[in-house]
C-alpha cells in the first residue's frame, strides 16, 4: 500500500466482517471494525455451543449446489476461499477441525470460542481496531454516522464493508436494521424472511402436553419431490430440527403462495408396505395397541403419539383399522404447517441485498466504496456448513474487492 494507509471501516463483527477486517488488515490498510453489540461475534459464539459446524467436506459442485439459485453468484467467492481453505485457516489459529460422520466439518474443541479468542489475537497484531456499542445509522455528508452512549458519532472512511448479518436472533445483534438505510439509498433489498426455521402446527391439546420438546428420530420428511431423513423435533406450537430446517424453503414459500403446507413423515422409511403390513398383522395377545406398535415396529411414544394424532384429524379410530391402512399411514404422517415460528427464532434469514445491486466484487453500484458480505446478500443455505463457509467467503471476497478498488482509486501502490 501507499504510505498513507487507506482508512477501512467494517460495520459487523461477525465472520464476514472479521474475515473482510483479516484480508484488508494483511493487505496493509488501517481497519476499524465497529458493532453495536458490547462484544464481537455474538451469533458465531451461539452457533458454537452446538458444535461449530464450520463447513461440509462434500465435493465443491455438491457443495455449491445448496445454495440453489445463488449457487453461480457465490460461485467465485467460495472457490477463492473454499471449504479446504477455511480449514487451514483454522489450523493456522491453533484449532484444526475433523470431518463427522456426517460429512459436516468440526474443530476439535467443537465450540467456537477457543476459535474466536485466537482470531481477535491475531488481528490485533496486524493493527485492527475495535469499536463496540457503535449503531451504524447511515450517511451524514459522505460520512458514516453512529449512534454511540457517548451520543452521535461521524467518522470518515476511504472505504467500507457492510456485514450486519440478516435478522435471525435480533437479539445477538443481527436485527436487520440496515434495511431502512439502504433502501433509502435505492438499494433493492429482497424481503428478510425466515430460513432454516421451525414451522406452526395447531397440535392438539393432549399430544401438546405429552410430547413437546421431544425427539422424532429415524424418520424421513418429504414435500413434494425432495425427501430428507434426519430427525424432527415437537414444539409445543409445531416442529423443528435438521431435517424440517433442510426443507423450510420450499415450505415457506409454499406457506407464502396458498397459507398452508402439508409436511409428510415416514416414521418407519426403512421398512416396506408388506414387511409393516405382515408386522401389523401377527396376533396381539393381550398386549394393546400401542405396545404392539412399540415392540413390532420399535416405535417410540412420540412417533405413536404423532401417528394416533394424524388418525384423530383424519377422522379415523386407529386401532380399529385394517393393518394395511395402518402401514399406509405409518410412512404417510400427514402434518398440516400453518406458518414459519418467525425470524426471531430463524436460525438464518433469506432475503437481503440483491445481487444485481453489487458487482463481482460485492461493491454496491450506487455507492462505490461500499462493500456487502455475508448473511446481508440476498442468498440461503441449509445447515451443516455452508451457513458459515459463504459467509467466511464473501467477507474474504469483499475485503479483496476493497483493496482491487482502492488500487484503481490510485490509493494502492
Amino acid at each position: 500500500m501507499s504510505s498513507h494507509a487507506p482508512n477501512i471501516a467494517i460495520i459487523g463483527a461477525g465472520p464476514a466482517g472479521l474475515m473482510a477486517a483479516e484480508v484488508l488488515a494483511e493487505g496493509g490498510a488501517a481497519v476499524t471494525v465497529y458493532d453495536a453489540m458490547p462484544s464481537v461475534a455474538r451469533k458465531f459464539l451461539m452457533a458454537g455451543r452446538g458444535g461449530l459446524n464450520l463447513t461440509h467436506s462434500e465435493e465443491l459442485p455438491a457443495f455449491l449446489s445448496r445454495y440453489r439459485d445463488a449457487s453461480s453468484w457465490l460461485e467465485p467467492a467460495i472457490r477463492a476461499f473454499p471449504p479446504e481453505r477455511l480449514r487451514a485457516w483454522c489450523e493456522a489459529l491453533g484449532e484444526p477441525t475433523f470431518v463427522g460422520s456426517s460429512g459436516r466439518v468440526f474443530p476439535v474443541a467443537m465450540k467456537a470460542s477457543p476459535l474466536l479468542r485466537a482470531w481477535l489475537r491475531r488481528l490485533a497484531t496486524q493493527g485492527v481496531r475495535f469499536e463496540l456499542r457503535h449503531r451504524w445509522t447511515g450517511w451524514d455528508d459522505g460520512r458514516l454516522s453512529f449512534a454511540t452512549p457517548d451520543g452521535p458519532r461521524k467518522v470518515a472512511a476511504d472505504a467500507t464493508v457492510l456485514a450486519l448479518g440478516g435478522a435471525s436472533w435480533p437479539r445477538l445483534g443481527s436485527d436487520g436494521g440496515w434495511v431502512s438505510i439502504l433502501a433509502a439509498q435505492g438499494v433493492t433489498i429482497a424481503p428478510l424472511r425466515p430460513a432454516n426455521c421451525g414451522f406452526s402446527v395447531a397440535w392438539s391439546d393432549i399430544f401438546r402436553d405429552r410430547f413437546e420438546g421431544q425427539p422424532l428420530k429415524g424418520i424421513a420428511l418429504s414435500f413434494g419431490e425432495r425427501i430428507v431423513r434426519g430427525e424432527a423435533v415437537v414444539t409445543r406450537d409445531g416442529i423443528e430440527g435438521g431435517a424440517v430446517y433442510a426443507l423450510s424453503a420450499e415450505m415457506r414459500e409454499a406457506l407464502a403462495r396458498t397459507g398452508e403446507a402439508i409436511l409428510h413423515v415416514a416414521l418407519r422409511p426403512d421398512l416396506a408396505t408388506a414387511d409393516l403390513i405382515s408386522r401389523m398383522s401377527a396376533p396381539r395377545g393381550k398386549q394393546s395397541f400401542s405396545n404392539l406398535l412399540r415392540k413390532a415396529l420399535h416405535l417410540s411414544p412420540v412417533a405413536i403419539g404423532l401417528l394416533q394424532e394424524t388418525a384423530k384429524a383424519q377422522g379415523l379410530a386407529l386401532a380399529s383399522l385394517p393393518p394395511d391402512r395402518i402401514a399406509a399411514l405409518i410412512n404417510g404422517v400427514s402434518i398440516r404447517l400453518t406458518g414459519t415460528t418467525g425470524l426471531a427464532r430463524a436460525i438464518s434469514s433469506a432475503g437481503g441485498v440483491a445481487r444485481s445491486e453489487v458487482d463481482a466484487d460485492f461493491m454496491l453500484r450506487r455507492r462505490p466504496g461500499v462493500f456487502v458480505a455475508g448473511e446481508m446478500l440476498d442468498w440461503e443455505a441449509p445447515t451443516g456448513g455452508y451457513l458459515l463457509q459463504a459467509s467466511f467467503a464473501t467477507g474474504a471476497a469483499a475485503g479483496q474487492g476493497v483493496l482491487t478498488w482502492l488500487r484503481g482509486a490510485g490509493q494502492a501502490d
